[in-house]
């Protein structure tokens, strides 16, 4: 790549594929396996806590609805305005793909300030509501208490490394979730077990680590490398500019969002049929979901350049073609993954906790809720493709049916068919929903992708 093309990043349009795509998603899906290492560091040690262990990690699983709302809103801004900024750099338009990242960065500063109130003041109401005991609500209280000061830094960490990513600064996009997992792993344990802090040791340990990120992800995008920069020229919120960002980022806020709000359902559900030992098991599925579902996330995010310039420049060739490349990639990944889970179930739960009965009963339900991932490579690379030319209405749809009117029903109709285990059929949502929102997605991209590509 010579020096021209990195300016102007016109080689997204004349690189070969393959080399193309390793050249973006090896960086983009070591990124996503880094940043997912925040939180499964986290449950490793504090599952490994002597003495209450089990309850401790538990507590910290009813903190993840909270967690993963802030992670939605940093993707509700940052890659619903990271696409659209590729496709106008793929239009040559340069000056509307600075306005884009400067009206993002704006809004993820006030959707910060405004979830940091929130979940500080309130946060021991959402976490009874989600799920909390008696018995595990003072953990949930202490690590939130501390996590929810560094949400900005979370925000804008996420948010705005979507923009080095959109500029195919795959490998410094990789470096900016690097800095904060390295710090988080190397403080977890010192404040967890050496300064014994337990719980808050973890949350202020990610925080720390969060802010070493943030300043990476900033001093990038207003140095001289970046092609796009933040200008405080670009601040001032347009909604020409903002809100065609957030409809097309509204589809993953959806995804994540709807974790929060299906843990929910999942956590008090499981309370009712199996206790504490089931909703400890849950945040242990939740963890392997994650391992499982990031890099086929960070697979889409390096194709995401790749499809939104060669769409903004008309290559339909060359959009097609990427298109049938990821989904290759990303049924290979998943079909592995599955094998994986089926063959080893109690290795996945013997990372997180020492407990023997957690342990026995995490193996079981590993398998029941993680049966349909197999196919699942199919939903990631239409999702991805849809947010990636800008159809995000095809994106809300397919997000809102698999989530809300598949998955959400589920859990509470399950246990009233298999009655003799209530608890398992609780787990068995899950895998029904993912596989009839892969048949529907596919039906819908065969016709929604046609007529994207014809306009």
């Amino acid at each position: 790549m010579n020096l021209q093309q990195k300016k102007d990043n016109s080689f997204l349009a004349t690189e070969p594929l393959g080399k193309l795509l390793l050249k973006l998603s090896l960086p983009t899906v070591t990124a996503q396996i880094i940043n997912m290492l925040y939180n499964i560091v986290d449950r490793i040690y504090i599952g490994h806590i002597p003495e209450n262990g089990a309850l401790a990690l538990t507590g910290v699983g009813v903190c993840m609805p909270l967690i993963m709302i802030v992670s939605a809103f940093a993707a509700l801004v940052g890659n619903g305005g990271a696409p659209r900024a590729s496709i106008f750099m793929g239009k040559g338009d340069k000056e509307s793909a600075e306005r884009t990242l400067g009206n993002c960065f704006t809004t993820q500063i006030i959707v910060s300030l405004l979830l940091t109130i929130i979940l500080f003041t309130g946060n021991r109401s959402f976490l009874m509501a989600f799920g909390a005991s008696e018995n595990t609500i003072p953990y949930a209280v202490a690590y939130m208490n501390i996590y929810s000061l560094g949400t900005i830094f979370v925000q804008l960490t996420l948010g705005m490394n979507a923009f080095i990513t959109a500029q195919g600064f795959a490998r410094t996009g990789m470096l900016s979730v690097l800095v904060g997992a390295a710090s988080n792993i190397i403080l977890d344990p010192v404040f967890i077990f050496v300064f014994h802090m337990g719980v808050r040791g973890a949350a202020l340990a990610t925080i720390i680590s969060q802010a070493l990120s943030c300043a990476w992800v900033l001093n990038f995008l207003t140095g001289k490398k970046s092609y796009l920069k933040i200008r405080r020229c670009n601040m001032k919120l347009q909604k020409n500019i903002i809100l065609p960002s957030l409809a097309l980022g509204l589809s993953t806020f959806i995804m994540q969002a709807s974790e929060s709000i299906i843990s929910v359902c999942f956590n008090s559900s499981l309370l009712k049929y199996g206790g504490d030992l089931a909703v400890g098991a849950m945040t242990i599925l939740t963890s392997a979901m994650q391992f499982a579902m990031l890099p086929l996330q960070g697979l889409g995010q390096g194709a995401q350049p790749i499809i939104s310039y060669n769409f903004g420049a008309g290559q339909t060739k060359r959009v097609k073609d990427s298109f049938k490349l990821l989904l290759k990639i990303d049924l290979s990944y998943s079909t592995f993954m599955w094998l994986l889970v089926m063959l080893f179930p109690a290795g996945f739960a013997s990372i997180f906790t020492s407990d023997q009965a957690l342990l026995t009963f995490t193996a079981h339900a590993l398998r029941i809720y993680m049966a349909s991932i197999l196919l699942f490579g199919i939903q990631m690379a239409c999702q991805m493709t849809f947010t990636s030319i800008g159809n995000a209405k095809a994106s809300i749809i397919v997000a809102v049916t698999r989530k809300f009117i598949l998955l959400l029903p589920l859990i509470y109709i399950m246990p009233h068919i298999f009655t003799a285990d209530q608890t398992s059929a609780v787990y068995m949502a899950e895998p029904i929903a993912d596989f009839l929102a892969i048949c529907f997605t596919s039906i819908l991209f065969r016709f929604e992708f046609k007529k994207a590509l014809a306009r």
